[in-house]
């Protein structure tokens, strides 16, 4: 990383990369941090330069803190709340975009997840 470059740009930058293809997707801030957003609903956002923030159920919260607690974490904070942490220098690039294809759903209108998914078959 170049002398004087933003860690938080550059952490954020790996995320993008991951939520390309999504529709709609705008960047934003959210808690003075970079974020992510789906049609003015946000569904992540970095924490720091080394956390993600990624909206997720609390089912699918337990369970990730359970297979992937080198991944996943929680403070205190967010015990409770649908949102898990991520460690970004631990997280594959293909289980990121997964992860944020999930978030991103949990936000998107009905009519965008119908265009989206016809789009994909």
């Amino acid at each position: 990383m170049a002398s004087g470059a933003d860690p938080l740009d550059a952490a954020f930058t790996k995320v993008e990369n991951a939520a390309k293809g999504l529709p709609d997707v705008a960047r934003g801030t959210w808690y003075g941090t970079p974020a992510l957003s789906v049609r003015g609903k946000s569904f992540t956002r970095l924490k720091d330069a080394d956390t993600l923030v990624v909206m997720c159920s609390l089912e699918e919260k337990e369970m990730l803190l359970e297979a992937a607690s080198d991944i996943y974490f929680e403070t205190d904070h967010y015990k409770g709340w649908p949102a898990i942490l991520v460690r970004l220098k631990k997280i594959k690039v293909a289980e990121l975009r997964h992860r944020l294809t999930v978030a991103w759903r949990l936000k998107a209108p009905k009519r965008l997840l119908k265009e989206f998914d016809e789009k994909s078959v």
